[in-house]
């Protein structure tokens, strides 16, 4: 590893210690019924986590469940941009760690994005992560 790498994982590790606020800020931003909309879609497997730190609709979806991802990802996209700037990381480096600890925090039935891509059901095993998250 290159130091460049080394002081960058570095930066990540202390910034997944930190997500955590992160996390629970982004359901705090959401208009409640926004959030219980989101809260729904989530539990209900027609959301889900994707390693990048954001939220997709799984399989076709609706309009209204595209709008409800769509306006996660705004706000989230705030969050990260403002913690990374403190963090002195790129916006892709901070979602990429919440991801890692959005998935982790999945609920049993709840949808994420596996290393490979695919969707998967969270099951009561921790969930496949890539193999960079912390």
């Amino acid at each position: 590893m290159t130091k460049t790498m080394i002081q960058t994982t570095q930066i990540l590790l202390r910034g997944v210690a930190l997500c955590g606020a992160a996390v629970l800020s982004l359901g705090v931003m959401a208009a409640p019924a926004m959030a219980e909309d989101y809260a729904t879609a989530k539990s209900a497997g027609l959301i889900g986590e994707k390693i990048d730190g954001y939220v997709a609709v799984v399989g076709g979806g609706s309009a209204e469940l595209r709008r409800v991802a769509d306006d996660t990802n705004i706000k989230r996209k705030a969050v990260y941009s403002e913690k990374a700037q403190a963090q002195h990381v790129t916006i892709e480096e901070y979602a990429f760690a919440t991801g890692c600890t959005l998935i982790a925090k999945t609920a049993p039935g709840e949808k994420y994005q596996a290393p490979d891509g695919t969707w998967k059901t969270r099951t009561s095993a921790p969930p496949e992560r890539d193999a960079r998250c912390p």
